[in-house]
Order: structure tokens, then C-alpha cells, then sequence
């Protein structure tokens, strides 16, 4: 018998200590290009990120993921772009497809929104991401060769999108 999908809500106030811990329980270079803050913590949610930027995904009432989704930049001639900001899934829930339902997710909110484009950036290391990406429909539109240096390798910036 096959799992139930998790549960899909947009983030409220109340998830900002929980989507922090997940966000420090899953940190690591396949994805962080920022070493992980150190106590205190800061909030997760932000003046520029508020709990309707984010798309949660629970099992059982636990949050076990999330995606961000936001505009590239703040000018009008791109307003009809999001862009995928961030995707967390915790380790527990891994091999759940929660990472396909947030992806999913997050590109039915921008065409609610009207966006005509999503895009992401994911570290050209991260392979597991890229393929999740690709099988939802992200192509490859750029790639930024050695545009980080983390944990002492040289890693590329994948830039990917598709039409909506």
C-alpha cells in the first residue's frame, strides 16, 4: 500500500521555530552556500520572506518541508518570473516525495499568481536537486562555472527554468 501524499499549507507565523530547526537540521554544502548560523538564531521568517512565501508540506501534523518562492528581483520588468528560493526537506521524510509535491506546488502558486517563467538556482554538486528539478520540467539555462568555493572545492551556480 502506498504512502499518503504529506499534507500542503502555506507557512503561518507559528511554523518560524519549527522551519528554523529544519533549516539547521538539514544544512550542508550540497546546497548552503552561507555557513550554518550559530546561536542566536534568527528568525526565519523575514521582512522580504513572510510565511506566505512559503509552501509547507506536513506528515501527520510535523512539518517535514518547505519550499520559497519569490520574485528574482524587485524590479517590474521581471515581475512575471517567481523563482523557487529555497527547498528543505527533512532527512526522516526523504524518499517520501515531498520534495516533488513542494516542487509541484511551488510552480502551481506562480501560475495562480500569473507568473509566465519560474526559475531556480541549485550548486552544480547537488545532484539529487537537479534531477528532481529536471523530471518537473526545469531545464538548464546557464551555468556559472566555479562560482563558489565551498569546503574548499570550486562548485558551479546551475541556473534553471521553465515556461509556465
Amino acid at each position: 500500500m502506498s504512502q499518503p501524499p504529506p499534507r500542503i499549507r502555506f507557512g503561518v507565523p507559528e511554523d518560524d521555530s519549527r522551519l528554523s530547526l529544519l533549516d539547521r537540521e538539514t544544512w550542508s554544502y550540497l546546497h548552503a552556500v552561507k555557513p550554518p548560523a550559530g546561536p542566536p538564531y534568527p528568525p526565519f521568517f523575514t521582512e522580504r520572506f513572510g510565511p506566505r512565501d512559503h509552501i509547507v508540506a506536513e506528515f501527520d501534523g510535523r512539518v517535514v518541508g518547505y519550499v520559497r518562492l519569490g520574485y528574482p528581483t524587485p524590479l517590474a520588468a521581471n515581475a512575471h518570473v517567481r523563482q523557487i528560493q529555497g527547498l528543505a526537506v527533512a532527512d526522516a521524510a526523504r524518499g517520501r516525495g515531498v520534495g516533488r509535491t513542494l516542487v509541484r506546488a511551488a510552480i502551481g502558486q506562480a501560475r495562480r499568481q500569473g507568473a509566465r517563467r519560474i526559475t531556480l538556482r541549485v550548486l552544480g554538486h547537488n545532484t539529487p536537486a537537479r534531477k528532481l528539478y529536471e523530471a518537473e520540467g526545469f531545464v538548464v539555462e546557464g551555468v556559472l562555472p566555479g562560482e563558489f568555493l565551498l569546503d574548499g572545492e570550486y562548485v558551479d551556480d546551475v541556473l534553471m527554468g521553465q515556461a509556465l
